[in-house]
């Protein structure tokens, strides 16, 4: 049987007014959470030269968030479809501003992990509001697809104004100055918001299930941290316990959601195919990304020797490929089909993963550039449709809990590529063979290496640094391979998953 979105609107749907204006608020708190994401990878060598996290604490520090908000998201969706999806908008935003500055005071590795961490919190209040607030501002389909084109743009755009700025301030300020960026966006939002947003909230919307939220949180968690553990030291007793439990709550997460009258995420959802199959494709698309994303920013920066600007100019070609791509993909997933677009923007993608296996420590900018490119029209593409696919098909009162499922996904995926193919990354690079008298510092990282090459004799110290360099690249390659595996499996898998899928016709 065929899952087909049926058409939730009629040609004489009602168009709000004003809602464009409420569109370019939604997409500032895209805009901050794209920046913040950006910018830490950038300022990774610098936290690390100041805060000498061990390999593992900086694992910590580029992935906690993801794993809080990840644990966190449906919770936050469905609270806000309950309480209020302006409400809940408004607060975690004004709580992002504030925990971005404990971010840039950190003065340990433990404290910029907790930092993190909270911030995790407050973004899980972000993502699925916005969608969400979409859903129900647009009800001509063809609005909604230029809407949500123009949210997910927001999000690429936000990604190469993170590295730009954050580049331009690395090399005046202090690296906690790349988080305090996050603070006028929030003001604007805020200000702006109370006066534009039009408020929203399921009219029935049931109790919000503590327990529920727990399960969810506890089993996220668990999953991802036995993953992340297994992944980097090998299989062990209390990561092995850590899966157990997680795999136990998020069992008894579905089961409690089964059994209420109105649960906190409707598990029958996940029974339509084209919603299963646009979750499980950004997922994996995220995955086969993320690990490699991460760690380009050190290539860029400690493997090339580009200064901070020049390495955030050197990521724009993903994030213009991407707006490109996203405002023209609901006309394109109307005029060729849904798995065409979505299978064809993953399959490109992960063949230009394929290339970046071929990087080496002097490779010309034009091929870095070109991959790039490709990988940010292909995940442009991608992403817009399933988003367009996943809100389409549910009830405006439910918008949230679904986006929520969307952007768990996402986080998700982040987590578990950062865990995945970052392990990947940093054992490649811990098995490098320095000169004798090599710190233990600096087979922790990098940026680790560079740093305790200051304080060695400079032949020795060059030694050390191109067999790290060396090392460290084969770990990206790697990386690339694997990414380019999955993108490319998840291309053939969307094929089958979404046949048959469309759009919703704009009347």
């Amino acid at each position: 049987m065929t899952s087909t979105l049926r058409p939730a609107v009629t040609t004489g749907a009602v168009k709000r007014p004003g809602r464009w204006l409420a569109l370019g608020v939604l997409v500032l708190a895209v805009l901050l959470v794209a920046v913040d994401a950006t910018v830490l990878g950038l300022a990774t060598p610098y936290i690390s030269e100041d805060l000498r996290p061990s390999g593992t604490q900086l694992l910590w520090i580029g992935d906690v968030y993801s794993f809080v908000i990840a644990g966190l998201l449906v919770s936050m969706g469905s609270l806000g479809d309950r309480i209020g999806r302006k409400r809940i908008l408004l607060a975690g935003a004004t709580a992002f501003g504030a925990v971005s500055v404990l971010n840039a005071y950190a003065t340990t590795p433990e404290l910029m992990i907790t930092a993190r961490a909270l911030l995790g919190v407050a973004g899980a209040t972000l993502m699925p509001a916005t969608l969400a607030l979409i859903r129900n501002l647009f009800h001509d389909p063809g609005e909604r697809s230029l809407a949500i084109g123009v949210w997910g743009a927001t999000a690429s755009a936000g990604t190469a104004v993170g590295p730009i700025a954050g580049g331009f301030l690395l090399e005046h300020f202090w690296w906690g100055s790349v988080f305090l960026i996050n603070l006028p966006v929030m003001a604007v939002l805020v200000l702006v918001g109370i006066r534009t947003l039009p408020e929203s909230r399921n009219p029935a919307p049931g109790p919000w299930d503590l327990s529920s939220v727990v399960l969810s949180l506890v089993g996220m968690f668990g999953i991802v941290y036995a993953v992340k553990e297994t992944a980097a030291h090998g299989l062990a007793p209390v990561p092995l316990a850590a899966g157990l439990l997680g795999a136990a709550a998020l069992y008894g997460f579905v089961r409690r959601q089964f059994a209420m009258p109105v649960p906190l995420l409707d598990m029958r959802l996940f029974r339509r195919r084209g919603f299963s199959g646009a979750v499980l494709a950004d997922l994996l698309t995220v995955l086969g990304m993320s690990g490699l994303v991460f760690f380009l920013s050190q290539y860029l920066q400690l493997v090339q020797g580009r200064r901070p600007f020049e390495a955030g100019l050197a990521e724009l070609p993903a994030a213009v490929g991407a707006v490109a791509a996203g405002l023209v993909a609901g006309r394109a997933a109307r005029r060729f089909s849904v798995r065409v677009v979505v299978s064809g923007g993953l399959a490109a993608s992960g063949a230009a993963l394929a290339v970046l296996t071929t990087l080496s420590r002097s490779t010309g900018y034009p091929l870095l550039g070109a991959a790039l490119l490709v990988v940010g029209v292909g995940a442009g593409f991608s992403f817009t449709v399933t988003a367009d696919v996943i809100l389409a098909g549910v009830p405006k009162d439910e918008a949230g809990a679904a986006s929520a499922v969307s952007e768990t996904a996402y986080e998700l995926g982040a987590a578990l590529g950062i865990a995945l193919l970052g392990s990947i990354v940093t054992g490649a690079y811990r098995g490098f063979t320095g000169p004798a008298g090599t710190p233990a510092q600096a087979h922790e990282s990098l940026g680790g290496a560079v740093e305790a090459a200051r304080g060695m004799p400079a032949e020795a110290a060059r030694q050390m640094l191109d067999a790290a360099r060396d090392s460290f690249v084969h770990g990206l390659h790697l990386a690339s391979g694997a990414g380019a595996a999955v993108l490319l499996a998840t291309a053939a898998a969307a094929w089958f998953l979404l046949k048959n899928q469309r759009l919703e016709d704009t009347g």
